[in-house]
């Protein structure tokens, strides 16, 4: 059947605009993908190329070296050095237990650390190699290498180790390094991702962990190219960081050889001030420890001994120690009368032997008593009833005040741990932590620095040195950081100058009158005497009974029932130039056994180097004469090999 015109071209026209809607649908589709295609090709480019390059590129961080510490004179302390160790790559080393095992045979593994050792490289990516030994010598490197078809992924290589040039010297100063642990990266709210690092070493205890920020730096970066197993192809590029600054201590890395072997022997701490600007020019602790044992971490043979030591040589006493001061803290209490108004110098005060308060019975250190003393002689013959009957008058809370203002009871600010900050008690404090009432009997006790009364050698040599100059000296221990002079105290004590006058000629006849307690312990040298105050800190009660039948002496004593003894000083007298607190744990009277450990460090400070044997009293020449000896045969063999001086 044939169609007519009409319809034809009708059914035509349909055709032309399903075409066109068709094309033109077509076209929009086109037109769509042409513009997602622009979208992600040349506008998203950046962000895809990203991706694409975190893909197949892993940023990785390079550890910064680490700043270097060098005492007042440029002597390094705490230095990087160039090591040799051993580290394994688990994926190459295939049967991990059985190449440990062969390794063993070659070179000395710590037994104790192997469970460790194989925990830490069955737990690390099979690519990252993980440390077996650190610091081995020439002769293992050696040995691994001829092994090495033996000892398949066991490999050596070099890296830098944190060193301590002076060893057991400045363990309780500058402290040392160890690896990062869970409980290190817990403790910080944002940790920096170079602490991150497998083996990394951040500073633990003292300088190298109060100054960490200041010592690690800023880490840089490498690209490196990695494949689908996540190993390192090739390295595309690198950003160094930035190393550590180096930080300069106050202290004389000499004196505090010298120190360390005067005590020898003794579980003691020695402070010695510069009276002009406060620096720590020696902060002893003994017996001490080498850090060096615990880079990479120590075994426990060698931890074992330390950690049970009765002297207890990891802990430091100089600042972490706390002591009754005894008889060196007469001087706080005179103080603290003599700023009240409520004594002169002249008023006297009868001795009997002991002062009855309350129904009990507080002895003097001497049995028969002083008789009639006033200021200058009590503190000379260390007349404990002369401030028996101070306190009374004054009180505690004046007297604790005055211990403040003095340096005790406050936490001064140094780059140490376990800084502590003693105790000056007061009524309050009694009440808030033992809920009883402050009773007289206490701050009699208190006035010759016994009962509460708690100090550190570091805060007996910070009062004794404002009590030397008159000014607020505060102990420093950073001298400068990247060459930059790090700023100190200087302020006026704000106490009668005249009061401070009588307690430094009361000190210097303590040492220099022969009635003093310290005369067997005085300096000869005119322009360098010395003035001092002896103090025996009682760690027991002594009974009426034994009283009675007379108080046993120390050297019948065990040694942990023996008294602490103390002794601080200033020297030269007129012009002082340095003040110095010494304890000895246990060591019986301060006269005895603090006193001689003074002057000696004072005199080795004041001549920068041995005194000459005139600096001495005539009698006492043969004993310095052969103590120096011994001291200068002993002094090298505190040192550790390798250059310190930069």
């Amino acid at each position: 059947m044939r169609r007519n015109r009409a319809d034809t071209e009708a059914s035509q026209a349909r055709l032309s605009r399903r075409a066109v809607l068709l094309g033109g649908a077509q076209m929009l589709f086109i037109g769509g993908l042409a513009a997602r295609m622009r979208y992600l090709q040349v506008d998203q480019a950046d962000q895809f190329r990203l991706l694409a390059e975190e893909n197949r590129i892993n940023i990785h961080l390079i550890p910064p070296s680490r700043g270097e510490i060098f005492d007042r004179n440029g002597i390094r302390l705490a230095q990087n050095s160039p090591s040799y160790r051993i580290v394994m790559v688990r994926e190459n080393a295939g049967d991990v237990d059985a190449v440990i095992e062969r390794l063993g045979k070659v070179i000395d593994l710590d037994p104790l650390a192997l469970p460790e050792m194989l925990a830490e490289i069955k737990s690390s990516p099979p690519f990252l190699p993980v440390i077996l030994k650190n610091n081995v010598d020439w002769e293992d490197v050696s040995r691994v290498s001829v092994n090495a078809p033996a000892l398949p992924g066991v490999t050596p290589e070099v890296g830098l180790t944190r060193v301590y040039p002076r060893g057991s010297d400045f363990a309780h100063v500058v402290g040392r390094v160890g690896r990062v642990s869970q409980a290190d990266l817990d403790a910080l709210t944002d940790p920096d991702q170079v602490l991150r690092i497998p083996q990394f070493h951040i500073g633990k205890i003292n300088v190298e962990a109060r100054e960490e920020d200041r010592l690690r730096g800023s880490a840089g970066t490498k690209q490196v190219e990695v494949n689908a197993a996540g190993r390192v192809m090739r390295e595309l590029g690198r950003r160094e960081g930035q190393s550590g600054a180096d930080i300069q201590l106050t202290i004389d890395a000499e004196l505090q050889n010298y120190v360390q072997a005067r005590l020898s022997g003794e579980s003691a701490a020695v402070v010695m001030l510069d009276c002009e600007n406060g620096d720590l020019v020696a902060n002893c602790s003994a017996p001490s420890y080498d850090p060096n044992l615990f880079i990479g971490g120590i075994s426990s043979k060698d931890y074992n001994p330390l950690l049970n030591s009765k002297y207890r040589p990891l802990v430091n006493k100089t600042v972490q120690g706390v002591y009754p001061p005894g008889s060196t803290f007469k001087m706080i209490t005179a103080m603290a009368a003599l700023e009240s108004g409520l004594i002169g110098p002249d008023e006297t005060v009868y001795c009997p032997g002991h002062l009855t308060v309350a129904g009990r019975r507080f002895h003097c250190w001497k049995r028969a008593g002083h008789g009639w003393v006033d200021l200058q002689d009590s503190l000379k013959q260390s007349c404990d009833v002369y401030y028996y009957d101070l306190a009374i008058k004054v009180g505690i809370e004046k007297i604790s005040a005055m211990a403040q203002r003095f340096g005790l009871g406050v936490k001064h600010d140094l780059a140490l741990s376990s800084v502590n900050s003693g105790l000056t008690p007061t009524k309050e404090w009694k009440r808030r932590t033992r809920g009883e009432s402050w009773v007289v009997g206490d701050t009699v006790n208190a006035s010759i620095g016994q009962g509460d009364m708690l100090a550190s050698p570091l805060q007996l040599a910070v009062m004794t040195a404002r009590i030397a100059t008159g000014r607020m000296i505060s102990p420093r221990l950073i001298k400068s950081v990247d060459g930059v002079e790090q700023p100190f105290t200087d302020a006026p004590l704000e106490v009668n100058e005249n009061n401070l006058r009588k307690m430094r000629r009361a000190m210097y006849d303590v040492v220099n009158d022969r009635r003093g307690t310290a005369y067997r312990s005085r300096i000869i040298a005119e322009d360098l005497r010395m003035a001092g105050k002896t103090g025996t800190s009682q760690v027991r009660n002594i009974t009426a009974a034994e009283r009675a039948r007379g108080v046993t002496s120390n050297a019948d004593l065990p040694w942990e029932r023996r008294d602490h003894a103390l002794f601080v000083s200033f020297a030269p007298f007129d012009a002082p130039r340095y003040a110095v607190a010494v304890l000895v744990e246990h060591g019986g009277g301060g006269s005895t056994a603090a006193a001689p450990i003074a002057r000696d460090v004072m005199l080795q400070a004041l001549y920068g180097g041995e005194p000459p044997l005139d600096a001495y009293p005539t009698g006492d020449r043969d004993e310095i004469k052969a103590r120096q000896d011994r001291l200068r045969d002993v002094r090298p063999q505190a040192r550790i090999k390798g250059s310190d001086q930069a």
